[in-house]
């Protein structure tokens, strides 16, 4: 299977680019997946032609950050809650039956539809420069990407396919 990953970026990342599963930058998940096979790139290219109107019409959306809340097994994951916006919530809802209606795997799929809360994960060791959002900060919904969690079979990198933008490309 293919495991691959709708994402919204709070930070500049470039169609192609690609980071260290450790390095990620900020980002919204949108919603995780498998689907097709390890070298299934026609599913990938179906799959971003079923998102683009959908992520083009969310591009613009302007979010807020909520309060800092534990993720994971044992709530070890610090993440800043992203309070609840129709953009949003329409975005990720129909990306989750774009992907299911091409036999993808959700990984997580009591965290969709009416169980989504998205959040921003905090990166970095505490008190070593944590990257992360603040309760109050706005954001823009101005980067929509799809990205590959293991680009050639690699679990080390992740490369971005697809984004959608509403500005230019960093590079």
């Amino acid at each position: 299977m293919r495991n691959l990953i709708f994402v919204a970026f709070v930070e500049p990342v470039a169609e192609g680019q690609v980071f260290l599963r450790s390095a990620w930058p900020l980002h919204i998940t949108l919603v995780r997946f498998d689907v097709g096979s390890p070298d299934s790139a026609d599913v990938a290219v179906r799959l971003a032609e079923q998102a683009g109107p959908h992520a083009s019409e969310a591009l613009g959306a302007g979010l807020t950050v909520g309060e800092d809340a534990a993720f994971g097994r044992n709530g070890t994951v610090p993440v800043s809650l992203v309070e609840p916006h129709p953009s949003l919530q329409a975005l990720h809802e129909q990306l989750v039956h774009a992907v299911t209606d091409l036999g993808a795997a959700i990984l997580t799929p009591r965290h969709t539809l009416s169980g989504y809360r998205p959040h921003v994960s905090h990166h970095g060791a505490a008190g070593a420069g944590v990257k992360r959002l603040h309760p109050g900060d706005a954001v823009v919904l101005d980067r929509i990407a799809l990205v590959d969690m293991a680009p050639d079979g690699d679990h080390t990198i992740r490369r971005v396919l697809r984004l959608w933008s509403r500005e230019p490309e960093a590079g």
